[in-house]
């Protein structure tokens, strides 16, 4: 088996993504034209880095969610870049978190089984930054129980794609003056 990775590129703010995929699935999304962090990521699971085909169904289904053609993805994710509570808590977001649809980190920690209260949802923002997929695995749809929260990828990217799902009304550009 092996990693075979490619970069998409993607409109502003996003700018570009950095994709690995295994023979099971998805395996990583890198915000930004990162080779390296697919370097590293094939490292970590013993697999050798290639790049070839093996990434044009991931590739193809991020650029239509980016487009605003797709609501839900249907390539198969490999979760070995997860583990234990992490893996939990990103699959409960996964499938409970839908497209145009919100949760905040406290909420999020209750719907895993993490607990309830501060902790625990400070635990669920420390998941949500070290996420391996993400758009695809939605953790700009967590929010902070009093705003957006942060994100990995940046608040203008975590702004842009919420609106692009609806949920928040998109910024106006009027372009340059």
């Amino acid at each position: 088996m092996a990693l075979s990775w490619t970069v998409v590129p993607a409109p502003a703010p996003v700018g570009a993504l950095t994709l690995g995929v295994t023979g099971p699935g998805l395996a990583l999304v890198v915000f930004g034209d990162h080779p390296e962090s697919a370097r590293r990521a094939a490292d970590r699971l013993g697999e050798p880095l290639v790049q070839d085909a093996a990434t044009n169904d991931a590739a193809r289904e991020l650029r239509e969610y980016l487009a605003g053609d797709r609501r839900v993805f249907d390539v198969p994710l490999d979760w070995s870049l997860t583990a234990g509570s992490q893996r939990r808590v990103l699959t409960a977001l996964f499938e409970t978190v839908g497209y145009g649809a919100t949760v905040t980190y406290g909420e999020l920690a209750a719907r895993s089984g993490s607990g309830a209260g501060h902790t625990a949802a400070r635990g669920v923002g420390a998941i949500m930054g070290s996420n391996p997929l993400p758009v695809v695995v939605p953790c700009h749809r967590v929010l902070a129980a009093d705003g957006l929260g942060g994100f990995g990828g940046g608040r203008a990217t975590k702004e842009w794609l919420l609106a692009l799902e609806g949920v928040l009304t998109p910024a106006l550009d009027f372009g340059p003056g």
